[in-house]
């Protein structure tokens, strides 16, 4: 399955990382852009699928969407709130 696409201002990749680093990094990414960016996330398990897109929003940025790609990692995109 194709992921969406939301023309990204930034993208990270954070395949190679764990929870919490996975968060960390995402949110570093997410300090230095503007209000209203789009941030594409590219991760791999299902901890980070899960725990991303919650901590975004509960910390007041939007999940556009969240899908999987044919390779198993997922991708996340976030707008900066």
């Amino acid at each position: 399955m194709r992921p969406p696409v939301h023309n990204p201002d930034y993208c990270i990749d954070v395949t190679a990382e764990t929870c919490p680093m996975t968060f960390v990094l995402v949110r570093l990414a997410l300090d230095q852009m503007k209000l209203g960016q789009i941030l594409e996330v590219r991760l791999r398990g299902a901890e980070p699928r899960r725990n991303i897109p919650l901590t975004a929003q509960e910390q007041g940025h939007g999940v556009l969407s969240v899908a999987d790609t044919e390779n198993g990692d997922s991708i996340i995109f976030l707008r900066r709130g």
